[in-house]
């Protein structure tokens, strides 16, 4: 028995990266997944990854966009049945720069998607399914959301915002049956990071205790936690995945 047998999901951003591997974890644990990403050749090979249309459905779109939102819903009900999990890991940081210096337009952007789509997401996803069966919402923040990030300030207050929003989401749908929580990874080797560790890794993995950045699987491992029974008594909260990199702060 796995812990999602019969248990299907929604992960958004899904076609590699971290989203990817919360799907790999998912179906190996026995669930079914509908992932979604901006490109269908990448979902192409993702669906092949993760063992075929059997267990998997792709709906290319942008996460943002209202209509995908509604199509991907739609079609998760109409393929599966059901839906029992949403991973809003869909995010975007197109500056690197102080935050006094970045265009309004492009912080609107990176809110609109970091923020007001997963909250999209969740309200889709309530209305269609989670209002009268429960489920688990989990949101893929950022350890930039819980402290000052130069350089991806932006990025980080957005984020911020993304912990805040499941914090009041965990309270108002708690009495449908809903946990809402996020994580909060520090650097992980995904291709959106890269340029935070590419041309340094050593040198950037040694300010973690623990000795390494963190891979996808660390953070699918979390989402699949806090997304199964159990951390059925788990809501409202934020998981810190930084091996050991907040614990340095202030040490000499």
């Amino acid at each position: 028995m796995g812990r999602f047998d019969g248990k299907v999901a929604i992960i958004t951003g899904a076609s590699r990266g971290i989203g990817l591997a919360a799907a790999r974890r998912i179906v190996s644990e026995g669930g079914r997944v509908v992932i979604t990403g901006r490109k269908p050749d990448a979902l192409e090979k993702a669906v092949a990854d993760l063992g075929g249309e059997g267990y998997v459905l792709a709906v290319a779109g942008k996460a943002q966009d209202a209509e995908h939102q509604e199509e991907a819903v739609e079609q998760a009900l109409a393929t599966f049945g059901r839906i029992d999990v949403l991973v809003n890991n869909t995010g975007i940081n197109p500056v690197f720069d102080a935050v006094v210096n970045v265009d309004p337009s492009a912080m609107a952007k990176i809110f609109e998607v970091n923020v007001i789509a997963a909250a999209s997401w969740v309200s889709v996803v309530h209305r269609a399914w989670m209002k009268d069966n429960g489920g688990a919402v989990v949101n893929v923040a950022s350890l930039a959301g819980q402290y000052p990030s130069p350089g991806i300030g932006v990025y980080g207050a957005s984020k911020a915002a993304l912990i805040n929003l499941t914090q009041q989401l965990a309270y108002e749908l708690a009495h449908n049956g809903i946990r809402v929580n996020a994580v909060a990874p520090a650097v992980v080797k995904t291709s959106f990071a890269t340029a935070l560790y590419a041309d340094n890794e050593e040198e950037v993995a040694a300010g973690y205790p623990l000795g390494r950045l963190g891979v996808p699987e660390d953070v699918a491992a979390a989402i699949a936690y806090l997304a199964s029974e159990d951390a059925a008594w788990v809501t409202g909260q934020v998981h810190t995945l930084d091996g050991g990199r907040t614990l340095s702060a202030g040490v000499e």
